[in-house]
């Protein structure tokens, strides 16, 4: 008897593989709508655009303070033991040494003697796996499909051989030798299916097998700093430059990330300094100036948002991984000792956070560290289902006591803490250098998924049209514009009420005001910036002072009175929403 169950697996399976192929054009939709619609522009374009170095438009601009608003709500606003601050982009260069960042931050890097490019090695061997992953895959997708059409045959030969038992009375001999034939033609068929399917399965197993192998070796590797052995991955797997075609391979070398500039009226005079590489350090060295001038007690937290610079090589994936990017962090200092507990904590807690906006938990997943820091005790990371697979969105980090004894002594500077509560023994806890939890998410990673996770091409066709639209349903907290005011037509003073109204709630909300073309059309272009409500002033708001209110997600309608606007839109992008 057939496992339907398991068909219906199979084909929800099959359905999610060919999906899946599909993510690449999502990825680039995206992209090209972030363009048209002003939220993100490739940098310099007129001059042919800067690698990896993108502008926010005028939308874009505003969903990424909405985020950054959120964050900084939720981290700061909402306890009372986290204070923010805004440090110097430039700082002492000594800081950057006792970081490790001058002699430590770096990526592993690989040339090919042909091409003269230069890559990531460790990113060409991801970019192996993941080619032997997506290969799995794919044929997965097509021994499933095979699997189904064994049992559709056997399905066919069964009947055919009921028929014939059935009918063995009723037809001549002729008749009956031709069903005879068909069945053994269906069996050899079949035969021939399960033949193909075998070869399929050797081939899977070999995929695997060859897969994990790989990600062992590229672990090991990592873990290990083993420059060598990345090579020797590269070449025993056979992996060619993506341009040129050829394994003409240097030695891997460490190339430092940080971006040097001088600072001084004259050039030989003058000290190398750092574009910050993250704003961490920010927060480290402003540690004691925050604790006694806010007389923070442990535990406590600064945050900071701010840009930093890293010369990435291989810079790709749209914003994903730029020169320049923006970074929302959290350093929370502990008793040494409850690290674990606290880590715990901050772990959860940034997950809730993401999921408060709605997304789906099954999008999201934690990726522990293979390789720790040499000062960290426990690392995790936040990861999306991005359409080019699960990225790095957040990291929680327990960095130890490792910055604050680094630069305390770089600096000279005693950078201890007095804790007068009493421990176990009844004594006070004393000077210690305290823990760090730290919480470090990137705003532009952040300000892509959110793109991504609420970008829609919705087909509205019905019997008697094709219809669809493109919208962006981000939550109204984060949209870049809150409400947009129509009037109907461009006379009988109805642009004058929509402007009345417009100038009544303006000073609340972030409004658009478009009279242009018709109502649908400019549901249609609000739809696709994420605007969650648009405003129609026609000629009956002149006679009794109500307006038509249409919602982006439903496109339902309903009458509501003008002055309950204010109320109606501040209740549904109220921040309470989100920081319940």
């Amino acid at each position: 008897m057939r496992n339907w169950k398991s068909d219906i697996q199979n084909q929800k399976y099959i359905f999610a593989l060919i999906m899946s192929k599909s993510t690449d054009e999502v990825f680039k939709n995206v992209i090209a709508h972030a363009k048209e619609y002003g939220f993100v522009f490739p940098s310099s374009e007129i001059y042919d655009g800067l690698s990896a170095v993108y502008d926010y438009g005028q939308n874009g601009a505003e969903l990424k303070n909405n985020i950054k608003a959120y964050w900084w709500k939720a981290m700061v606003q909402m306890n009372d033991n986290i204070v923010g601050i805004d440090s110097a982009i430039f700082m002492h260069p000594k800081i950057w040494k006792a970081s490790g960042h001058v002699d430590g931050f770096s990526d592993p890097m690989i040339d090919n003697k042909d091409s003269k490019k230069r890559y990531r090695a460790d990113q060409l061997i991801e970019n192996q796996i993941q080619e032997l992953t997506d290969q799995y895959k794919t044929l997965q997708l097509d021994a499933l499909i095979l699997e189904s059409d064994i049992q559709n045959a056997e399905v066919i030969r069964q009947t055919t051989i009921d028929m014939s038992q059935e009918q063995k009375l009723l037809i001549d001999a002729v008749e009956f030798d031709n069903l005879e034939k068909k069945i053994l033609e269906l069996l050899k068929s079949e035969e021939l299916l399960k033949e193909k399917k075998k070869q399929y399965d050797l081939k899977l197993q070999f995929l695997k097998e060859e897969t994990d192998k790989i990600q062992s070796d590229f672990d090991f590797a990592m873990k290990g700093d083993d420059l060598n052995r990345l090579k020797r991955i590269i070449i025993e797997n056979k992996i060619a430059d993506p341009v040129g075609g050829t394994r003409n391979w240097t030695d891997v070398r460490q190339f430092n990330l940080m971006f040097s500039t001088q600072m001084g009226a004259v050039a030989d005079d003058a000290d190398v300094v750092y574009l910050r590489p993250e704003t961490a350090q920010g927060i480290f060295v402003n540690y004691l100036n925050v604790q006694k001038s806010g007389r923070m007690k442990i535990p406590f937290g600064i945050a900071q948002i701010g840009k930093a610079f890293r010369n990435e090589v291989i810079a790709r994936q749209f914003i994903i991984r730029m020169r320049e990017f923006e970074q929302m962090e959290m350093q929370f200092f502990v008793r040494p000792g409850t690290q674990a507990d606290w880590f715990s904590k901050w772990k959860q807690t940034r997950l809730d956070w993401h999921l408060a906006l709605g997304t789906d938990l099954n999008k999201y997943r934690f990726h522990e560290h293979v390789k720790l820091a040499h000062y960290a005790d426990a690392a995790f990371d936040i990861e999306f289902d991005f359409p080019f697979g699960f990225k790095e969105v957040e990291g929680i980090h327990s960095r130890t006591d490792f910055d604050l004894s680094q630069h305390q002594k770089f600096s000279g500077k005693k950078l201890q803490y007095f804790d007068p509560e009493l421990g176990e023994d009844g004594k006070p806890y004393g000077n210690y250098i305290p823990y760090v939890i730290e919480t470090s998410i990137g705003l532009d990673r952040m300000f892509l998924l959110t793109m991504i996770n609420a970008y829609e091409e919705e087909d509205l066709s019905t019997e008697e049209k094709q219809d669809s639209r493109i919208v962006l349903r981000l939550h109204p907290c984060l949209a870049p514009v809150k409400a947009a005011i129509f009037p109907l037509t461009k006379k009988d003073g109805l642009p004058e009420k929509a402007r009345e109204l417009m100038d009544h709630l303006k000073t609340d909300f972030n409004l658009q005001y478009e009279e242009k073309d018709a109502i649908g059309k400019r549901y249609r272009r609000q739809d696709a910036i994420g605007t969650p409500f648009c405003i129609t002033v026609d000629h009956q708001t002149l006679e009794d002072n109500t307006v038509t209110i249409r919602y982006r997600d439903t496109m339902q309608q309903e009458r509501v009175a003008a002055d309950d606007l204010g109320k109606i839109i501040g209740d549904m992008v109220s921040w309470k929403n989100l920081l319940k």
